[in-house]
């Protein structure tokens, strides 16, 4: 069949001028991905499925290929206007996951944490999954059973996660992953605009005279957003790069602010202060606009060069030069991500940074605005819609008695029925230590490599009665339950994910899930059935669950409704709100000078910097920060199995100043209040003195969060993942790198682990090629 004789899908159909495309091209991009007349597939019968990449907050679009025999087989770049054909090494790889070896496809069981799994029927691991979940319910009550989402998962089922809890398991007890993510960002999007998102679209950097870039590796953590800032510079920005490491993308900047992790606050008011003392300041924009500017203002003048220097470990001087550089761009922009957010003050630095673009101006204006980078794949649409522990869908409120009300009309429940918000992720972790929580479920997420200060995570973990776990791969954390449930990978179902900039894209089913497998929709489905509230639940999958979705938020800040799959599949993608369906989206917020509280205005907020919560002292001098590799995501449940990533990145290292008299490779052991853990040192002068940097995709005995205090942000409750004091040692050996778990009766995939047990460091961050192994 050639591509023109194939009847184009309505809903994939996107306009192309004839006269700028060769013949064949309209067809070629028309969903299904046939190729067009007169090219040739690599594969007779290849079939090329349009989606999105299924890891970080960037979404990039790409094809997965699909056999003739329906098997996901690799991928092609797409040429979506997020990413324009570019894919990352995860990106690349992502398909392999697919039909990896390591897939689950029967459900584990076992009575007792002493027994092995067995292989069980779907009927045996469900019913003994609701009967623990009745036991634990009646014997200690409803709030005794948690719940914990993920923020890689559809919205669809994100949606299912929250409602699954208030309603089938009637418990107040349910967060997400995306507590360890953007929740400090959302906490000050909401104090100081009343919406929680980004305030720009990707494309504005390309317009803007300055780019701020604080907190974010963005070469490593979003390399294919590197296109936006290479177009900026292109064009004649400035960049400014604040981080205590000098990261692949600081290296490029104008200005790289060095500064001491956990001082974010202290500089962000001093900008501020030089900005006020030199008369830089938008004032026709702050009195029409903003409100809260003279509390702000005095504040920042307690922050003078002289005194945040001494703070950040900075030179005055360039404190100077940054807050003129950004003031005096006719269009500056500020992008962060968890380097800032990742604090026990995370909440306050995100409103430094939101006060600076204020006062300047720089607000709701093309080039000119305010944004979070968000690292998971549906870290913004996985909080919008009700797994986290203190909203209902539509970003409402769960303790608002209006928005209550709604959604109870909509679930069909009466009020009474409804929970009240329960308590962060971490605060889980210690009710499950003190027996408040006997029992969880668990969809999509590794908190036991995820969470800080693994040995209170671990112990958490193992005072469960009852412990049932989702996921595709036999996660550590997985492992560690009484029942496992496999379930499809994301190219195995369809549903929608909202990128960092609030844009609302379609994956799409590239194949059928091995015998044995499940959706998490049908999972979630099923056992709402055998809890007796299966009309509840009456789903037949994920479309259904979006029209649902869609009433759910009509009428919110976070507005769905008029998102349909049709319009995503033939627009690309639609930024939220959008009330109708012919609204066009709304990518750029703030463009009428007006937020979404009800006198219109910002609401600047006063901050205060403080120090972090584990002090400094003789035994603990310097300061350990956490973060992310461009091969490897989150706890690397899935990237630790995919080889060309092992073999980029086999093993996590200490980072470190050449000050310490280390040599590369040598064991160098860091400590902490909470443990120890000795790695391979990754000797440069790319970072601070008195810094260590550990990345932290491995488990223990290997994991960074075996080192991570459990400190919260005191309004968003995320972890302080970035700061925490340590001291370096010389030690005898490096620590081991465990394999990944696999279910009973396989064998770790041989081709991944050839060079986990290599005990040197990368020759860089960003990992070694193969040539550059011994």
């Amino acid at each position: 069949m050639t591509a023109d004789s194939r009847t184009p899908e309505p809903h994939a159909v996107v306009p192309i001028d004839p006269s700028l495309a060769p013949p064949g091209t309209r067809a070629f991009r028309d969903a299904g991905g046939i190729p067009a007349d007169r090219w040739h597939a690599d594969q007779n019968g290849e079939t090329l499925v349009p989606t999105h990449c299924c890891f970080c907050g960037i979404q990039c679009g790409m094809y997965l290929r699909v056999d003739r025999g329906g098997k996901v087989f690799g991928v092609e770049p797409r040429n979506h206007d997020i990413n324009r054909m570019r894919l990352c090494p995860k990106g690349i790889n992502a398909y392999q996951q697919v039909n990896h070896p390591d897939r689950l496809t029967a459900p584990l069981m076992r009575r007792s944490r002493d027994e092995p799994f067995q292989e069980v029927s779907w009927e045996e691991a469900l019913d003994f999954t609701v009967s623990e979940i009745q036991r634990i319910q009646e014997q200690y009550g409803k709030d005794a059973f948690g719940l914990f989402g993920g923020a890689s998962l559809f919205s669809e089922k994100t949606y299912l996660v929250g409602k699954f809890a208030r309603v089938a398991l009637k418990t107040r007890h349910v967060d997400y992953n995306g507590r360890l993510c953007m929740v400090s960002a959302a906490a000050a999007n909401k104090l100081a605009f009343n919406i929680d998102r980004a305030g720009n679209p990707f494309s504005d950097m390309l317009l803007t005279d300055c780019l701020l870039i604080a907190g974010s590796n963005v070469g490593e953590c979003f390399p294919v957003l590197t296109q936006y800032v290479w177009g900026a510079r292109d064009r004649g920005a400035s960049l400014i790069v604040i981080d205590p490491r000098e990261t692949a993308i600081a290296r490029t900047a104008d200005i790289h602010v060095a500064l001491k992790p956990g001082t974010d606050a202290a500089f962000f008011n001093s900008l501020l202060c030089v900005v006020i003392e030199e008369g830089l300041t938008n004032e026709d924009y702050l009195a029409a606009h903003a409100s809260g500017w003279d509390e702000v203002r005095a504040k920042a003048l307690e922050y003078p060069p002289a005194r945040a220097a001494d703070i950040c470990g900075v030179p005055a001087e360039q404190i100077v030069q940054v807050a003129r550089t950004f003031a005096r761009a006719p269009r500056a922009m500020a992008w962060h991500a968890r380097g800032i957010e990742h604090q026990s003050q995370g909440v306050e630095n995100c409103l430094t940074v939101i006060n600076l673009c204020t006062a300047t101006g720089h607000i709701g204006r093309p080039g000119a605005g305010y944004g979070t980078l968000t690292g998971q794949g549906n870290g913004q649409g996985g909080r919008e819609h009700g797994q986290k522990s203190d909203l209902l869908p539509g970003g409402r409120s769960i303790n608002n008695e209006e928005h209550r009300r709604q959604i109870c009309e909509i679930w069909g429940i009466d009020e009474s029925e409804l929970p009240l918000a329960g308590t962060s992720m971490m605060e889980m972790i210690h009710q499950m230590r003190s027996g408040e929580i006997r029992g969880l479920m668990g969809v999509c997420n590794n908190p036991i490599i995820s969470l800080p200060n693994y040995p209170v995570v671990k112990e958490g973990y193992d005072a469960n009665e009852f412990h049932v776990q989702l996921d595709f791969f036999l996660s550590e954390s997985a492992a560690n339950a009484h029942v496992v449930l496999p379930v499809t990978s994301w190219a195995e179902d369809e549903g929608v994910m909202a990128n960092a900039e609030a844009r609302v894209v379609k994956h799409n089913k590239a194949q059928d899930p091995p015998p044995g497998v499940r959706t998490d929709t049908w999972v979630m489905c099923e056992l709402a059935r055998r809890l007796g509230v299966g009309d509840k639940f009456a789903f037949n999958g994920s479309r259904e669950v979006f029209d649902e979705l869609r009433v759910a938020s009509a009428g919110t800040v976070i507005d769905y409704y008029g998102i349909t799959y049709e319009r995503l599949e033939e627009t690309g993608g639609i930024s939220w709100p959008c009330p109708s369906a012919d609204h066009p989206g709304t990518p750029r917020l703030f463009e009428d000078g007006r937020t979404y509280h009800p006198d219109g205005k910002i609401h600047m907020q006063v901050v205060e910097w403080h120090p972090p919560m584990d002090p400094y002292s003789g035994e603990f001098p310097m300061s350990l920060t956490t973060g992310r590799t461009v091969a490897h995501f989150l706890s690397g449940n899935q990237t630790r199995r995919l080889g060309a990533l092992v073999e980029q990145t086999p093993r996590p290292w200490a980072e470190i100043h050449p000050s310490h008299g280390f040599r590369n490779g040598e064991p160098v052991r860091v400590v902490t209040r909470r443990g120890s853990a000795t790695y391979p040192a990754l000797v440069t002068d790319a970072i601070r003195p008195d810094t260590v940097f550990i990345p932290y995709h491995w488990p223990f005995p290997t994991s960074a969060n075996v080192l991570t205090i459990d400190a919260l942000d005191p309004r968003s409750k995320i972890p302080e993942y970035k700061v925490c004091a340590c001291r370096i040692e010389h030690a005898e050996r490096i620590d081991e790198v465990p394999a990944p778990p696999v279910a009973p009766g396989h064998v770790a995939y041989p081709e991944t682990q050839v060079s986990r047990t290599d005990p040197l460091p990368p020759t860089s961050s960003q990992g070694r090629g193969t040539s550059e192994r011994s």
